[in-house]
C-alpha cells in the first residue's frame, strides 16, 4: 500500500477512521493492506475510492458481530458474479454464497456427509492416498513439499468428496479451479470501482467460467450414471426435502466450493505445518518423541489419535500463526450500525483471521511458533477462527482435522523434512487463502530423530518468527 496518497477523513464532529487510496492495494497484497490498516485505525476502519468504501473490522468484538448476525451481514463473494444465467454465476452460487433459508436448507442437506458417521468411513481413503503419496519419497533427494501436499489433496478429494477414482478428472478441475481463484481475486474489485484493466479481463473470467463449470458438470453426470451414495456429491444428487431436491445451479456452486475450499485449505495447512516443524527444531524434537512413543510407524488409528496432543497442539499453531483462510468476507443485508458506521445495504465488510491471531492482545509473542501455548490458553471462538465461527462455521472443519491429524504423523515418523538451504519461501493471500508463491523446497531423509533448521529466503519471515524458540521465551 502506498502510504503516500493516503488520507484520514474528518467529519463535521468526529474524524471518521476513512483512508482514502486505492481499493486495489487489498488484492495486491492483502496482509500488508490488513496490517497497515488495523495499525492506522484499529479494530474498525473503511478504505474509499471514487466514492466506493470497504469497511475492514479486526478482532473479537466484532467478528462475533458480523458472524452471529446472519439478518444482517450476509456471505457473498467479492466478485464480479455475472448474469443471472452466465457460468460465473453458477459457479458462485455454492454454500458460501447462499444466506437465509436457501443456505439452511443446503447446508441441512450436504451435512451427513460430514457427520463422524460418515467421516469414519473416509479414514480407508486417507490412508491410502497418504501412502501412495509417500511411496514416491525417495530418502537423499530434494522435494517440493507444496506440491506434493496440493498433488495429494487433489486426489483425496476428489476420492471422498466426490467418489472419483480418476487421477486425471482431479487434476484438470483442481487446477482449473486455481485459475478460476486466481482470476476473481484479480478482478473482483471491479465490483468496487472501475478500472480499465479489470474491464478488460471481464470477458476472459467469463469465458473461463464456462469451460469451469461444463468440466464440473461432466463429474456431475459422472457420478448421476455411477451413484456411490457416500461421498459428499451423491448426497447433494440424491437429497430431497419438501421442497424438492437440489437445483443444478446449486449443485455447480456447491461442487466447485467443496472442491476448492477442501484441497487448497488442507494442503497449505499440511505445507505450512511442516515447514514451522522443519524451522523448528525443538517442537519437531518434541513431535518426533510424541510419535515415537506412542505408534509403530504405521498410520494412526482413531484410538491412538487420543495419545498425540502435542500433535493437535502444533497444528493449532500453525492454523493460527499462517492460517490457511486468512480472511473473509460479508456483505450488509440491510441498513445496519458498525462501529462509528452507517452501513447502507450492498456494503462490503472484511473480517481478518490471520490479523485475529496475531494480536498481542490475545496472545503473547504472537508472531513466534509456540505449540505449547495452547497448554495455557483455551481462546474464544472469535479469538480463533482458522475454520470461521458462528453459525456458517466450516462444514467440513472435523474433516479436515482428520486428514490433518493422520497424514502428519504418517509423513513423521518415515521421514526426516528439512528445508534446502538458502531456499525462498514466500507467500500471499490469494481470494482469502494463504498459500506459497514459491515452490517449499525439502530434503527428504530416513527418519532419524536428528533434526536442524536452514536458513531461508523470502517474504515469509514477514508472516512468523522464524528464530528458534529458547527456553526463556514466554510459552503463552
Amino acid at each position: 500500500m502506498n502510504s503516500t496518497n493516503l488520507s484520514i477523513a474528518h467529519g463535521a464532529e468526529k474524524p471518521l477512521p476513512v483512508t482514502y487510496g486505492r481499493l486495489m492495494d487489498f488484492p495486491d497484497d492483502p496482509v500488508a493492506c490488513l496490517r497497515e490498516l488495523h495499525a492506522r485505525h484499529g479494530s474498525i476502519c473503511a478504505m474509499e475510492e471514487q466514492g466506493q468504501r470497504i469497511y475492514f473490522v479486526f478482532g473479537p468484538e466484532f467478528n462475533h458481530q458480523i458472524l452471529s448476525d446472519m439478518a444482517n451481514f450476509h456471505s457473498q463473494f467479492f466478485a464480479i458474479r455475472g448474469s443471472r444465467n452466465s457460468p460465473q454465476r453458477r459457479l458462485s452460487s455454492g454454500l458460501l454464497s447462499m444466506n437465509g433459508e436457501q443456505h439452511k436448507r443446503n447446508r441441512r442437506m450436504v451435512m451427513d456427509a460430514f457427520m463422524k458417521k460418515a467421516i469414519l468411513n473416509y479414514i480407508p481413503s486417507i490412508q491410502s492416498e497418504v501412502e501412495a503419496m509417500l511411496a514416491e519419497w525417495v530418502p537423499g533427494t530434494e522435494r517440493d513439499v507444496s506440491r506434493d501436499m496440493t498433488d495429494f489433496m487433489l486426489r483425496l478429494t476428489s476420492t471422498i468428496l466426490f467418489g472419483i477414482d480418476q487421477p486425471e478428472v482431479a487434476y484438470k478441475i483442481g487446477h482449473m479451479i486455481d485459475e478460476w481463484v486466481h482470476l476473481n481475486h484479480e478482478i473482483g474489485m471491479g465490483a468496487f470501482v472501475a478500472d480499465p484493466t479489470i474491464a478488460n479481463r471481464y470477458s476472459d473470467l467469463l469465458e473461463y467460467a464456462g469451460k469451469l463449470e461444463a468440466e464440473i458438470l461432466g463429474m456431475i453426470k459422472l457420478r448421476k450414471q455411477n451413484p456411490t451414495g457416500s461421498d459428499a456429491l451423491s448426497i447433494l444428487i440424491n437429497a430431497h426435502d419438501s421442497e424438492g431436491s437440489i437445483t443444478d445451479e446449486e449443485l455447480v456452486g456447491s461442487a466447485a466450493l467443496m472442491f476448492a475450499a477442501a484441497h487448497l485449505t488442507t494442503a497449505h495447512t499440511l505445507t505450512w505445518t511442516l515447514f514451522l516443524l522443519a524451522q523448528h527444531p525443538t517442537a519437531m524434537t518434541q513431535l518426533h518423541e510424541e510419535l515415537t512413543a506412542n505408534l509403530t510407524g504405521g498410520f494412526p488409528t482413531v484410538a491412538q489419535l487420543e495419545q498425540l496432543p502435542f500433535v493437535e497442539r502444533t497444528l493449532k499453531e500453525s492454523m493460527r500463526i499462517l492460517p490457511a483462510s486468512s480472511y473473509s468476507q460479508r456483505v450488509a443485508a440491510a441498513p445496519v450500525e458498525l462501529g462509528p458506521f452507517q452501513l447502507t445495504p450492498g456494503a462490503g465488510i472484511v473480517f481478518s483471521q490471520f490479523i485475529t491471531h496475531h494480536m498481542p492482545g490475545i496472545y503473547s509473542d504472537p508472531e513466534a511458533f509456540l505449540p505449547n501455548r495452547w497448554l495455557k490458553i483455551n481462546p474464544s471462538p472469535y479469538q480463533y477462527l482458522p475454520f470461521g465461527a458462528g453459525p456458517r462455521m466450516c462444514l467440513g472443519a472435523p474433516l479436515a482435522m482428520l486428514i490433518l491429524k493422520t497424514t502428519l504423523p504418517t509423513i513423521l515418523q518415515r521421514f526426516k523434512v528439512t528445508m534446502v538451504p538458502n531456499s525462498e519461501v514466500s507467500s500471499k493471500v490469494i481470494s482469502t487463502m494463504l498459500g506459497p508463491t514459491t515452490s517449499v523446497m525439502m530434503r527428504i531423509d530416513h527418519q532419524d530423530g536428528k533434526f536442524h533448521s536452514a536458513p531461508v529466503r523470502g517474504n515469509i519471515h514477514e508472516m512468523v518468527d522464524l528464530r528458534e524458540v529458547v527456553s526463556t521465551r514466554r510459552a503463552a
